[in-house]
């Protein structure tokens, strides 16, 4: 694992190293009371044992919370797939982008044309979608034709919001890399010269949301993901440490291509989750 030459400091062990003992001990006391809200990119399984792992991690005094950009799928079946390979995950850790996208739509009290996968839409359910007054666009590679996406066109030019539920470049499938909707997103601002609004990774108001009913603040949170910009750039824009895995989505030197650098880089998640057992807490 390699720390990071400098970084967001809050109450890490550096920082703790330089108080006084009994400082030291309140502060260590912190953070066992309220420390690291644990992020964890879900897109992929995170590393060898990451199960056994993340049990482990529970015996700790550690809050833990899942975030991820993923718009394939809804919370539920996120939460059967996940289950399903081992982890021990509660609906209510879980913080999706489509949750994000969902209470955006609340507020604005809009009608959504919707750009997501179908096995998405139950996160949507009670939303309503006649003569839509709004555009949300997710990863939904079976919409992404020239009727719809000319559709979505039309809509925006006749004032209707876009809304990206995030703009990834790209994601991991098993036989290699895949357009994210990031692409679709960026052609219809180009097409309507339209800002899109975007609520997923790696907005700080997506991070944030994520903390909220936590008691825990930005500094004191840690971000375990394998997307350098999404995930580790995001979380520290946010206020919080970020550690970068070399699993999934990352490519070589993706640690480089962002300012601050990561917290720490690590091969996997057991590696990370083992830095902040020992290193941490």
């Amino acid at each position: 694992m390699r720390p990071a030459p400098s970084g967001p400091c809050g109450l890490s062990p550096r920082c703790l190293s330089r108080l006084p003992d009994t400082d030291r001990r309140q502060a260590r006391q912190r953070l066992r009371l309220c420390l690291v809200v644990f992020l964890v990119s879900l897109s992929q399984r995170p590393g060898l044992g990451g199960p056994f792992v993340l049990t482990r991690l529970r015996s700790a005094p550690v809050t833990v919370r899942f975030v991820t950009n993923t718009t394939k799928e809804s919370k539920r079946d996120l939460l059967e797939r996940l289950t399903g390979l081992g982890f021990d995950i509660a609906e209510h850790e879980i913080f999706t982008s489509l949750t994000a996208a969902r209470n955006l739509l609340e507020q604005q009290q809009v009608r959504p044309l919707l750009l997501v996968d179908d096995k998405a839409l139950p996160d949507f359910t009670g939303i309503g979608t006649d003569n839509p007054n709004a555009v949300v666009v997710g990863l939904a590679p079976e919409h992404f034709h020239y009727e719809m996406m000319n559709r979505a066109f039309r809509l925006i030019l006749e004032g209707a919001p876009l809304i990206a539920i995030h703009k990834a470049r790209y994601f991991k499938k098993k036989d290699g890399l895949c357009l994210g909707p990031g692409p679709f997103v960026t052609g219809l601002e180009y097409a309507t010269d339209t800002k899109a609004t975007v609520v997923g990774k790696p907005e700080k108001t997506f991070f944030l949301e994520a903390l909220r009913g936590t008691g825990c603040a930005p500094e004191e949170a840690v971000m375990i993901g394998d997307d350098c910009r999404d995930d580790v750039g995001g979380a520290q824009q946010a206020g919080m440490r970020g550690i970068l895995v070399r699993t999934g989505k990352y490519r070589p030197a993706d640690e480089d291509k962002i300012n601050p650098a990561p917290y720490l880089t690590c091969e996997n998640f057991p590696e990370a989750v083992e830095h902040i057992l020992k290193q941490m807490l």
